[in-house]
């Protein structure tokens, strides 16, 4: 059933809640932050783990985070998702650094392309346990499909999310992530017809990230996908300088709804 799961996003190692689209490598002046958190991804991962959240992720943003993300895996050993350069060189060490499960997206697309080879060498660099990972499809809207997106969600791949490709994928990984590029950070409502099909598509756990604006929408996600998908809400949060959704609520509203503690 679908279920609320917080996140740690990390833009130059502090907590941040940013405006997705506004990432970018060649004009960081673009950069729209909705909040900086006074407090590290330690206290988050702290957090989370006092009230049972498992499968929170936490996202680098770009260089300077891994610090952070070893001190919120240090927290909650194997409580977390990590995601945000990973590779088949280094995953098998998040892996032994504490990360529950780790999350690849641009690795898996060299000049944008999708490489079955890359995706079939991160999991035998896992020992074959496509339990410990997660893919992540985020993506794009363009001329009606949807379109994975890399680099930060600044460079668009040559594959859609539909139901060929998750179906694909399906078999390599335990899990997927997939932001709503053009959602992430403006509060302006979920994308439903995405959540729709996901519920439809997918036949493994999903969590949907991006425009989740109050509490309502985890009711709406859970009409739209048959209690398939799950909600990730981020600067809506009050723990991020939200003001749309309490917190508690959101754990309230997993108690409720059978999947909190």
């Amino acid at each position: 059933m679908t279920r609320f799961r917080p996140c740690i996003d990390l833009h130059a190692g502090r907590v941040k809640q940013i405006v997705g689209g506004t990432l970018s490598d060649t004009t960081p002046s673009s950069l729209q932050t909705n909040h900086i958190s006074p407090h590290s991804a330690g206290y988050f991962a702290r957090l989370y783990k006092e009230y049972e959240l498992t499968g929170a992720h936490v996202i680098m943003l770009g260089p300077g985070n891994e610090e952070a993300a070893k001190e919120a895996c240090k927290e909650w050993e194997r409580g977390l998702q990590v995601g945000g350069g990973i590779t088949e060189r280094n995953c098998g060490g998040w892996i032994g650094g504490g990360a529950g499960k780790v999350i690849v997206t641009s690795y898996l697309f060299p000049d944008a392309k999708f490489s079955v080879d890359r995706l079939k060498g991160v999991l035998e660099a896992l020992g074959g346990q496509r339990e410990k990972l997660v893919i992540d499809l985020s993506c794009r809207r363009v001329r009606g499909k949807w379109v994975v997106t890399m680099d930060k969600w600044q460079r668009l791949t040559d594959m859609e999310v539909n139901e060929e490709s998750i179906k694909m994928l399906e078999s390599h990984c335990s899990e997927f992530l997939i932001h709503a590029a053009d959602n992430e950070g403006l509060q302006r409502g979920i994308d439903e017809e995405l959540v729709e099909k996901l519920g439809e598509w997918c036949s493994i756990p999903v969590t949907y990230a991006g425009g989740g604006k109050s509490l309502d929408d985890l009711d709406k996600v859970r009409q739209l996908s048959g209690g398939k998908v799950d909600l990730t809400i981020g600067s809506a949060l009050d723990i991020f300088g939200g003001s749309g959704v309490r917190f508690e609520d959101c754990v309230e509203w997993n108690k409720r709804h059978g999947t909190g503690p």
